[in-house]
């Protein structure tokens, strides 16, 4: 069952529609003009806004849902764009007046430095990087970034007799026919292809409304303005440029092994894009699960393994919390692509949406997004939202990595004993592959937002030289333009701009956990919990630490890491 949590205040009415500005703005009218005459007058502002904003973030949180779940129907795009428009634009400014109120107010030094500190932090940070004009700019950049979603959303494709989704066009890049992942790989690829100009248009005005958010917040590019708008306070561009090199220098040349590896035992004169998920002895693919109930029921069978309150908490997920699912695992049309886990702030309760196509990557997602939710709900009762909802990305895609690697010894739910190994073997080569795609992604933006003005003709040439010195040994011929336009594919260029090399900095602290979990399962999710359990509340590294972790991702722990990760692939049967 869920923990049990005391609201942070009874400020705000347990009926509030948050939907509209008209029922906002008196509340937010009374926080910034309150008299404050103390310290515990300052708390008490605090923990007021705070749970003001989390039943802001729950409405806005509970329209994207909606609009993902079913970003054809023109309804729920509408209610969402209509808040996009009409309460976040006066919302910035009410947070930005309240941030400067309360960093700024004479004492802000009384309060507890060691429970206020982060927060106050951060409000300092946000207060620097305001600027009134940015909001309209904000705002477009929001409905363009909405308009990516539909236009993927809406991409279906004619094959064999069906119009299919393109998530569910992923198993048949696992037939042991070459020939029909051949055909389904062009056919995803060419209805992509169709869109580009759409969408490269739609990018090149991202581009630009992000650098002027930028220049008016003093910055000389958006890339230095989204690092600190980020809150990345322990590292810098440059230890992103060495966490590439890190990757170039041990992960790639790995990765090129196993492909090679690939192409010899498939007996191919060349490896294609339709070769790399096809087993290699000819093997029928991997399936999962029948349906989405069974994939339910063997995921929970999996955490209730790995650790009881783990099972618990998962158990509250599949049934759901007063009337509200926290499950949306189908892929169909109509809906948007991609997974992700997001949080109703002020009920606290998780939601999880994938699109569910029955392979192996699916059972990735579901116990990655699982760790999110465990995430969510470790720090449930923490009162002040920021700390729940502000938790540094980084540190969150700890929680849910983890859950992949610990997974392992119980894929056996998914697959009998006989294929688990098997599965393991694919998820741990798969991560050979994703974290040189992650220095490729990174890399990209670091170039996109440090060259404003450059020509698509550029934009294209830096991509293809990345993904030749980052990417895996494909034979592309013939294929060159697809090969060209695959980063926009990549869904956070669109909506979520320098959101990845986190997941770089937490697949090393996942492996890292992993290691610990080998050695002592139970000390290793014993961190984990705990480690959750804080939050946003300390600074990154505390939280790295707190986990039994180092904030490391230097090409020096990159190698001792990988090293470690081959060992144990050594020993698994291919």
């Amino acid at each position: 069952m869920l923990a049990p949590f005391t609201p942070a205040s009874d400020f705000v009415p347990a009926n509030l529609d948050a939907s509209t500005w008209a029922n906002l703005k008196p509340l937010y009218d009374q926080l910034i003009t309150r008299d404050l005459h103390c310290v515990k007058c300052l708390q008490r502002l605090i923990m007021d806004r705070s749970e003001l904003d989390a039943a802001v973030s729950e409405v806005s949180s509970v329209l994207y849902i909606n609009m993902t779940c079913h970003s054809s129907e023109a309804k729920h795009r509408d209610a969402y764009l209509a808040f996009v428009e009409h309460v976040e634009p006066p919302l910035k400014q009410a947070s930005f007046d309240l941030d400067k109120r309360i960093a700024s107010s004479p004492f802000a030094g009384e309060l507890d430095q060691q429970r206020f500190g982060v927060y106050l932090r951060d409000l300092r940070n946000a207060v620097a990087l305001f600027r009134p004009e940015n909001i309209a700019i904000e705002t477009e950049i929001a409905k363009l970034s909405q308009e990516y979603q539909s236009i993927a959303g809406a991409m279906t494709v004619q094959f064999d007799g069906q119009e299919l989704p393109l998530p569910r066009m992923a198993p048949f890049q696992e037939s042991t026919d070459r020939a029909v992942r051949e055909r389904a790989w062009r056919a995803v690829a060419e209805r992509r292809l169709a869109d580009r100009g759409k969408i490269e248009d739609l990018f090149d005005k991202l581009l630009d409304l992000r650098h002027q958010v930028a220049r008016n917040a003093g910055f000389a590019n958006y890339r230095d303005y989204a690092h600190k708008a980020k809150r990345r306070f322990d590292y810098t561009p440059d230890d992103c440029h060495s966490f590439a090199k890190g990757v170039a220098q041990h992960i790639v040349p790995a990765m090129r092994q196993i492909d090679a590896q690939r192409k010899a035992d498939l007996g191919v004169s060349s490896l294609r894009p339709w070769d790399m998920a096809v087993d290699v002895k000819g093997r029928a693919p991997l399936k999962p699960f029948e349906n989405v109930d069974d994939f339910v029921a063997k995921t929970q069978r999996v955490f209730d393994r790995m650790d009881p309150s783990l099972g618990s908490m998962f158990r509250v997920l599949a049934q759901g919390v007063d009337g509200l699912s926290c499950l949306d695992l189908d892929s169909r049309k109509g809906k948007a692509p991609g997974g992700y886990q997001a949080s109703r702030d002020r009920v606290r309760v998780p939601f999880i949406f994938m699109n569910a196509a029955g392979v192996q990557r699916d059972v990735e997602t579901m116990v990655h997004e699982a760790g999110h939710a465990f995430h969510s709900m470790l720090c449930r009762t923490e009162p002040l939202l920021a700390y729940r909802s502000e938790i540094p990305l980084e540190f969150c895609e700890v929680a849910s990595m983890s859950m992949e690697l610990t997974a392992h010894d119980y894929l056996d739910e998914y697959y009998g004993s006989a294929n688990a190994p098997r599965a393991v073997r694919k998820h741990i080569e798969g991560l050979a592959n994703i974290l040189p795609w992650i220095a490729t992604i990174d890399q990209f933006q670091q170039w996109l937002y440090t060259n404003h003005g450059h020509s698509r003709a550029q934009r294209q040439q830096v991509w293809l030289d990345l993904i030749a010195k980052l990417g895996s040994d494909l034979d592309w011929s013939g294929l060159e333009d697809f090969r060209a336009s695959m980063w926009q594919r990549q869904t956070h260029l669109f909506t979520s701009p320098f959101y990845y090399i986190e997941y770089g900095i937490a697949q090393l602290g996942a492996l890292q956990l992993w290691a610990n979990y080998r050695r002592d399962a139970a000390k290793a999710i014993a961190d984990y919990k705990k480690g959750l359990s804080l939050g946003g509340s300390r600074p990154l590294g505390e939280l790295f630490t707190a986990a039994g972790l180092n904030l490391d991702f230097s090409p020096t722990r990159i190698q001792k890491t990988w090293s470690e990760v081959e060992t144990v692939l050594a020993k698994l049967p291919s």
